[in-house]
């Protein structure tokens, strides 16, 4: 049996076939392929703490914020889930130098396939990150702005005509309507808003992804810390950044600041 302790990360991953997924907790990464079929556990420790700041705390916020962080920090504005109502022009921007490192760059806008065909966008350079975390099979840019904001008011008009929202359990099942992503980029662009023309681009590369799956599961539960400070099961598969075990599934970012105690172990060797 091998046990690990520390404060829960997001899962980190390289964009291979299939993905390659690396477990953070404190100064460990663990390589999670290789552990497909183990049978794991986690024990949650009764503390928490801010990822950023380090703070014990009671209760986290937006994926493993403290308070103090969460209301002043620009990482986790309101402008960074809803793009185009960035602030920045107004002079009310919580921090500028993050804005002009992370806001003010290029972004794509892109069409991924993850429940089904979505909008979203990203910071250019970081599309296979964001790709991955959604579980999307396939994608393709098919704009790139100067700034968050535009990319984002572009997002938004393109969200009239396909969805901007990822249905995740259905994205775990797998059972996904196969769409070409090419064909609706050309439908795409009869409906873009004319200031935003000069910003599409045809990309001729389709990205896809295969994530380590043992076995799916019929029916997606989730599972989490709060209510089952202790959770035994067998490693399934892994995709986005959710754990598939055979008794739910566990979303990793959503702990992060969770200290847990984890342990692998083959099935006959893991006790109650």
């Amino acid at each position: 049996m091998t046990t690990y302790q520390g404060f829960l990360n997001s899962l980190t991953h390289q964009p291979q076939a299939p993905v390659s997924y690396t477990l953070e907790i404190g100064e460990h990464k663990i390589p999670l392929n290789e552990m497909i079929g183990s049978e794991i556990r986690f024990s949650f420790l009764n503390e928490m703490a801010c990822c950023t700041c380090g703070r014990k705390v009671k209760k986290l916020y937006g994926g493993g914020y403290c308070y103090p962080c969460v209301t002043t920090l620009a990482e986790t504005d309101l402008c960074i889930v809803k793009p185009h109502e960035c602030h920045f022009d107004k002079g009310t921007c919580r921090d500028e130098e993050f804005a002009k490192t992370h806001c003010m760059i290029p972004h794509y806008v892109y069409l991924a396939l993850s429940s089904g065909v979505k909008v979203g966008l990203t910071r250019k350079n970081r599309e296979l990150t964001r790709w991955v975390d959604q579980g999307a099979i396939k994608a393709i840019p098919i704009a790139e702005l100067p700034t968050r904001k535009m990319a984002g008011e572009l997002e938004m008009a393109i969200a009239q005509h396909v969805a901007d929202k990822t249905d995740w359990r259905k994205m775990l099942k797998g059972v996904i309507d196969d769409v070409d992503l090419f064909e609706m980029r050309a439908k795409i662009k009869e409906v873009v808003p004319e200031e935003f023309q000069q910003y599409l681009f045809d990309v001729e590369e389709l990205y896809e992804f295969t994530y380590p799956i043992l076995e799916t599961l019929e029916k997606i539960k989730s599972i989490g810390f709060d209510k089952a400070p202790l959770i035994t099961g067998k490693l399934l598969g892994i995709k986005g950044q959710y754990l598939i075990l055979d008794c739910g599934v566990l979303n990793i970012r959503k702990h992060a600041g969770y200290k847990v105690q984890v342990e692998f172990a083959e099935a006959d060797e893991m006790t109650a």
